[in-house]
């Protein structure tokens, strides 16, 4: 045993030997019946210590267990704000940004006007339905996710929702072009317009009545697009997508909005 073990020994020893002193000395005050009243007094308070000291320890592992249920929670938010982050950084260039109102794709002009109807109040004052516009040009919907994970992979390739949607916009920006020429007056047109408008008239047919149509002459001159094999492949997803079908004749392959 070396000298620091004796001394912790010789320290317990005296603590003990105190401890007897002290509690003789309390037997002898405990025969004192002035001083057993006040003897009492202290064990009561004692024990009321005690008890609140247990309540304390309660109520510290309830705060300890809801700490850990704070800091669980906040993990889950991170997560939730990482998610966030993602979607804010990696928005398809084709969705509409705040502020901005979605174009109508199809019949989108009376999804939204049966929309405003819905939201608009009781009129107290009949008011006149409005006149559709004249002269409105369709545009292709672009594909949604579920649709593009119903295309087979074989279709598909290596051609990504973006690039797909890519070229939803690049047909669309074609139909615009092509047909603000076609509803422009003639008189107002210039020699390059006139002639395009000739070309136009020219490739329709009765099966293209009424109906929205391009070839690919119109996509490479209005899109500044090359119609490759990929392209190709695009237009025949697209087609399995039911958002056009192709109409062959004369040496042309139009291909019609559906």
């Amino acid at each position: 045993m070396n000298h620091c073990e004796l001394e912790e020994v010789t320290q317990h020893i005296n603590n003990k030997i105190s401890m007897i002193k002290r509690l003789l000395e309390l037997r002898a005050v405990a025969k004192d019946p002035d001083k057993r009243g006040t003897l009492l007094k202290i064990e009561q308070e004692v024990t009321a210590i005690n008890e609140l000291l247990d309540r304390f320890e309660r109520y510290v592992g309830q705060q300890r267990d809801l700490l850990k249920h704070l800091k669980d929670l906040e993990g889950f938010f991170q997560e939730d704000v990482e998610d966030a982050h993602h979607l804010k950084n990696n928005t398809p260039p084709h969705m509409p940004k705040r502020g901005q109102q979605a174009a109508p794709q199809g019949g989108g002009q009376v999804a939204v006007q049966s929309r405003q109807t819905d939201a608009l109040p009781a009129p107290q004052e009949q008011v006149p339905p409005r006149k559709p516009q004249r002269n409105q040009i369709k545009e292709m919907e672009f594909i949604t996710v579920p649709e593009f994970d119903s295309i087979p992979p074989y279709m598909k390739g290596r051609v990504t929702y973006d690039q797909l949607n890519a070229a939803v916009q690049s047909i669309n920006t074609t139909v615009t072009a092509k047909y603000k020429i076609l509803h422009q007056s003639v008189k107002t047109m210039n020699n390059v317009s006139r002639t395009l408008h000739q070309r136009f008239k020219d490739q329709e047919t009765k099966d293209t009545k009424g109906q929205f149509f391009i070839v690919e002459q119109d996509i490479r001159e209005f899109a500044q697009l090359k119609v490759d094999k990929r392209f190709v492949g695009m237009l025949n997803m697209l087609r399995h997508c039911q958002r056009l079908k192709e109409v062959r004749g004369g040496g042309l392959t139009r291909f019609i909005l559906l």
